[in-house]
């Protein structure tokens, strides 16, 4: 099998993929990856998912769930995992690909007509209780014209005394959760982005920074172990699922946009993301997440992913410009062409329950 370099490797790939490595480790002009980028709503993953939309503008009927999912039944059983074919999903999967809003003209006006929160029946763009249905809700609705500057002023109401969020609060928890927190922070982001943010949201966002920088990532503030086995396992998609690497892209975002350097308290989750590098270059997917998908996006467990080894190289050359650690190094494998191929529970029917918290 002919040898390619992992850039190489990576650029062999799906427009939605593409286009992010032509412009964060190839460095193409705009012209370029701009060019790939608006090629994703027509081809390949984009073009598929943007297929599956309803008349109504949702996805398979539902607003975080699809229409035909039984709260009682086998899809909602431990270990089954998270349905991520709904409205929710696909809007955060095409956002988080680049599609422009143009693909989607209409689709949140027809949100606010047709889609309810399967919690209480809410108005969709309204959000509901649970903080990460909420931060996908206002990325989502930024991106697409929608009216959501209520949810910012919902997670300054529900931010935690110890700085990051939990979805569980509806139950009465006071601590933290690390899934809730880092999707309420990707949210804030997204705001702050599109906006400039208000001093009030820079400062619940930098609150929440600060909940995961003093556990350096992964660490319980308690005793100083790792909090679980998920902070160090890599997947994509990354759906709602904290990890070291989740955690270290969203800084790495923050970063940029409030033109600061790397904090140097996530200097062991670097390490830990470094430390997974296959000697090729790569990353493994580790798992995928269970749960119905309308396709699969990325390779089996196992198996190198072009998706983890490009968010990995991302983050460990931001972090090394910065640091001067050695440059991650992009070598040669013998890899296959692009063709080949968490336990999530339920509070009646309400969002996910990010059960495990920092103590």
């Amino acid at each position: 099998m002919a040898k390619l370099s992992t850039l190489d490797w990576m650029l062999d790939s799906d427009p939605a993929l593409r286009w992010q490595v032509e412009r964060d480790l190839a460095l193409e002009p705009e012209r370029v990856w701009g060019e790939t980028r608006r090629r994703v709503a027509n081809e390949g993953f984009g073009a598929q998912l943007l297929a599956h939309q309803d008349a109504d503008g949702q996805w398979a009927g539902g607003a975080y769930f699809p229409a035909d999912f039984d709260f009682q039944g086998p899809e909602a059983q431990d270990g089954a995992g998270q349905p991520y074919t709904a409205t929710t999903w696909s809007l955060n999967t095409l956002r988080e690909w680049g599609v422009d809003a143009s693909a989607l003209a209409g689709t949140a006006e027809r949100l606010a007509a047709n889609s309810r929160w399967e919690y209480d029946n809410l108005p969709y763009w309204d959000g509901e209780v649970d903080c990460c249905i909420n931060a996908f809700t206002l990325a989502n609705g930024l991106w697409l014209g929608a009216d959501v500057g209520g949810l910012v002023d919902w997670f300054l109401e529900h931010q935690m005394a110890d700085g990051g969020w939990n979805c569980e609060w509806v139950d009465g928890s006071t601590r933290s959760s690390y899934h809730s927190t880092l999707n309420s922070l990707k949210g804030l982001l997204a705001f702050d982005e599109a906006t400039g943010g208000t001093s009030q949201s820079r400062s619940a966002r930098h609150a929440g920074e600060e909940f995961l920088l003093a556990r350096n990532l992964h660490r319980r503030l308690s005793t100083g172990e790792t909090v679980d086995h998920w902070a160090t396992r890599f997947a994509y998609p990354f759906r709602w699922m904290y990890s070291v690497l989740n955690a270290a892209d969203y800084f790495r975002a923050a970063s940029l946009h409030d033109r600061t350097a790397p904090d140097r308290r996530m200097s062991e989750a670097i390490d830990i993301i470094r430390s997974a590098r296959e000697p090729d270059g790569t990353w493994i997917q580790e798992r995928r997440h269970p749960g119905r998908v309308w396709f699969e996006m990325d390779v089996p467990a196992g198996e190198p992913s072009r998706w983890l080894t490009f968010y990995a190289t991302r983050v460990l050359d931001w972090w090394d410009e910065h640091h001067g650690a050695p440059s991650t190094t992009l070598g040669q494998v013998g890899l296959p062409s692009a063709g080949t191929s968490a336990r999530v529970s339920r509070r009646g029917n309400h969002g996910m329950i990010m059960d495990v918290r920092d103590r």
